[in-house]
């Protein structure tokens, strides 16, 4: 029986009915490349293998790596299920072939990090279907004006349409963790739609603009924009950061990058 590790955040999923449900949602075909991050003890691994041609898995726990190379010798080219051992954090997802499908129980303690880091792979992925803390799946899906919007909604909805599928209970997994989990889909937006053109820019105005959520964009964005300036984009300066839409950031990030603002104040932010 494997324990689970709490550096590596580990909740190990055991209801049949959600597991039945995660697989439905994410449909998978025999000839998908799909990879999986943290397979564990394999709850979602051996459903997707029955509909898969062949499935990668991603790795970082030791003991759960011996447990899959016994269960699924290496070495063999036919082999369905292909192990690379590692931090998912630092794996090179350009060496898997495309379109990716990306699923996985995310470790709880790393999961904004590891999405921002499937976001610079966004090019390869045809989708990505995730379990997360329900309170990080809110934020991603959050509208403008709302509690849970914020800058995590802002840096991933420019790149992903999103979408939260299910609740899963703290009772669907072992050890229960603390929390409620959700499943989201994340589907890249096509090239041709992502509308920012310096990514640096706007993701510094985004951290700068969310960075002191109560005070006003006059304030916040005071490095980057005056009032002309407000003026010129038709928004008001009394609205927080929290009241702008994605595209209104795409916005301001676009008109400064037009005006050369990025490498006289930009860089300062990055």
């Amino acid at each position: 029986m494997h324990k689970a590790k709490k550096k590596f955040g580990q909740n190990f999923l055991i209801d049949e009915q959600i597991i039945a449900d995660i697989v439905n949602a994410i449909r998978p075909e025999p000839d998908d490349n799909m990879v999986e991050i943290g397979p564990g003890l394999c709850a979602l691994t051996r459903p997707l293998l029955k509909k898969l041609n062949r499935l990668h898995v991603i790795e970082i726990d030791r003991d759960i790596i011996a447990r899959l190379q016994h269960d699924y010798p290496q070495g063999d080219p036919q082999a369905k299920l292909i192990i690379h051992a590692g931090d998912a954090l630092a794996f090179d997802f350009a060496q898997l072939p495309t379109p990716l499908r990306i699923v996985g129980n995310l470790p709880y303690n790393i999961s904004s990090p590891l999405l921002f880091h499937f976001a610079g792979y966004a090019e390869r992925i045809r989708d990505m279907h995730f379990m997360l803390q329900n309170e990080v799946v809110e934020r991603m899906v959050a509208e403008p004006s709302t509690p849970e919007y914020g800058r995590l909604s802002v840096m991933l909805q420019y790149r992903f349409r999103m979408e939260k599928l299910l609740d899963v209970p703290p009772q669907s997994f072992r050890p229960a963790p603390k929390v409620d989990s959700a499943i989201v889909r994340m589907i890249p937006l096509p090239a041709g739609e992502i509308a920012v053109r310096n990514e640096k820019l706007f993701a510094a105005i985004v951290a700068a603009a969310f960075g002191q959520r109560r005070k006003t964009l006059r304030n916040t964005l005071r490095s980057y924009l005056n009032e002309q300036d407000f003026e010129q984009l038709a928004i008001n300066s009394q609205l927080r950061a929290e009241n702008l839409k994605v595209s209104e950031f795409t916005k301001i990030s676009n008109y400064l990058g037009a005006a050369g603002a990025f490498e006289s104040v930009g860089q300062n932010h990055s």
